[in-house]
């Protein structure tokens, strides 16, 4: 749903006309553990529960069994420089509850970084198990003497 008007008719060729929306959603991380059906989004304040909705349906054909909404209202806090009172803005959070059968699982954007992670770690863990097997090596003739004195 919009709020911009355009004009019915302009003289001259026919205008291209795109219309946008004026609400917003955002794919939210969920700071506590909710069933797998239930997707958080950050919305437009404007938005209600009907309009998440269609929105969801009509844009990107999910069905929703229901809509939840909370508005976040941040904490405020003093400027230790100035003295005056600051408050972030308010956050509304949708709750979009999808039929039983379906699962929703939050998208890994990083995984590409995440293998290169884990092949770094098993490399260094290598090493570390090599210069071990070195420094024991050294000193396995050497049964009465400490581990600091080596050659």
């Amino acid at each position: 749903m919009s709020t911009r008007w355009y004009p019915i008719y302009q003289k001259g060729s026919p205008q291209l006309r795109v219309f946008l929306p004026n609400f917003w959603m955002k794919l939210v991380r969920p700071t506590h553990k909710i069933p797998s059906n239930v997707v958080q989004f950050a919305c437009s304040m404007e938005m209600t529960k009907f309009d998440v909705k269609n929105y969801m349906e009509k844009i990107y054909n999910v069905k929703c069994v229901d809509v939840r909404t909370r508005i976040h209202m941040p904490k405020t806090r003093r400027e230790v420089t100035a003295g005056y009172v600051i408050k972030d803005d308010d956050v509304k959070y949708a709750y979009v509850i999808m039929p039983k059968g379906v699962e929703f699982k939050f998208p890994d954007l990083f995984e590409e970084s995440k293998e290169k992670e884990d092949e770094d770690h098993e490399k260094a863990l290598k090493q570390a198990k090599e210069g071990f097997d070195q420094f024991l090596s050294k000193n396995k003739d050497r049964e009465n003497m400490p581990g600091w004195f080596t050659v």
